[in-house]
């Protein structure tokens, strides 16, 4: 008796797309039950309606592992080439779009890896201690497709790997991006503070104000302002420029 993991037949990278699927081994019969539509089931139900003459059904199991092997291999090409296109769109500095794909195909791959990662130790302990009416040929075959099984679930993990590095730098960009706003509001600020202060204390409407009655009192406070202004300026961007 075993249960094993596969994805629905119209498989559209969402977490929830996996199902699972029941399998009854004799030495002369295979019983599959699964609620579900499954790819790798459907690709064996294909290849024994097109007359693929198995040995035993130990031969029937490894080609089903195969089938999973090929269908997470093609998931795997997919996914890369999602990640190429995120990667030359991360490039372009288009990070709300790729900080969505990402996370989204980062938990389809996890749950992909953490629901087939254990099928070929299985299948491994398996081939240590297996039972007498399996045959040497048929435990070599079941052997290289859970080799073959085996090599995919590492290659989906390198890939959320990948993916989480991607997902790194898009967060360190964000926030880059994030200071570099911060920054420039600040400096305006700093450039609209004698603004303001001047604005504040000369909109009083009490009596000793200075310049009042000066006839360039004007243009001696702009002269004042720009000079702060600029003061200001070079405190903001002048050191800043020099730091960097």
């Amino acid at each position: 008796m075993a249960v094993i993991n596969d994805v629905l037949f119209n498989f559209k990278f969402d977490p929830s797309e996996v199902s699972t699927t029941s399998l009854c081994i004799e030495p002369r019969l295979l019983v599959s039950a699964r609620l579900r539509p499954l790819r790798s089931i459907d690709q064996l139900r294909a290849a024994v309606r097109a007359n693929h003459v198995f040995r035993s059904p130990v031969e029937l199991l490894a080609h089903l592992l195969q089938d999973q092997a090929n269908v997470l291999v093609d998931i795997i090409r997919q996914s890369t080439h999602r990640v190429d296109k995120i990667e030359d769109r991360q490039l372009a500095n288009r990070v709300s779009i790729s900080r969505s794909e990402l996370g989204s195909l980062r938990r389809v791959l996890v749950r992909l890896q953490r629901l087939l990662a254990p099928e070929p130790a299985a299948f491994f302990r398996l081939l240590n201690r297996p039972p007498d009416w399996i045959s040497e040929a048929d435990l070599n075959e079941l052997q290289q497709a859970a080799e073959e099984f085996s090599l995919a679930v590492s290659d989906s993990a390198a890939l959320v790997e990948r993916v989480k590095i991607l997902q790194e730098e898009v967060a360190a960009l964000v926030n880059e991006q994030t200071n570099r706003t911060l920054f420039v509001l600040t400096v305006v600020t700093v450039l609209a503070l004698p603004i303001n202060m001047v604005a504040g204390l000369f909109g009083m409407n009490v009596g000793g104000i200075p310049l009042a009655e000066h006839g360039n009192g004007f243009f001696l406070i702009v002269a004042l302002l720009l000079a702060l202004t600029g003061f200001g300026a070079y405190l903001a961007l002048g050191r800043n420029h020099d730091k960097d």
